[in-house]
């Protein structure tokens, strides 16, 4: 029963890899965007392909029960990217405004000048 465990994690890294190379290619996901889903999904395939290395990583961190490392791991890098997120839309947010502005002030302009 472990092996099929190990099997299935080791074919779902692929596909998630498979995905994200095949997302990147269609030009539907940025490479900043990339870089960061394949190396969670190398981590991934790396702690399915040798689950040991999983095992010593946590007894070097005094954690007791090696899969709550990866949940520790998931978390913090969903919080990252939350935040890394955050910051992306927040940035948008100002120039949408910024650019709204503008051509409010632009179209004023125009309709000031068709009424001369």
């Amino acid at each position: 029963m472990i092996m099929n465990i190990y099997l299935l994690a080791i074919t779902f890294c692929l596909v998630f890899l498979f995905i994200t190379v095949e997302l990147i290619r269609r030009q539907k996901l940025q490479e900043q965007y990339a870089i960061l889903w394949l190396t969670l999904g190398f981590f991934m395939g790396m702690f399915s392909l040798f689950p040991s290395m999983l095992n010593q990583i946590s007894r070097l961190m005094r954690i007791y029960y090696a899969p709550s490392l990866l949940f520790l791991v998931g978390l913090l890098f969903s919080l990252v990217f939350i935040m890394h997120l955050t910051i992306v839309i927040s940035k948008l947010h100002r120039k949408l405004t910024r650019l709204v502005q503008e051509v409010a002030l632009l179209q004023e302009r125009v309709g000031k000048k068709e009424s001369e």
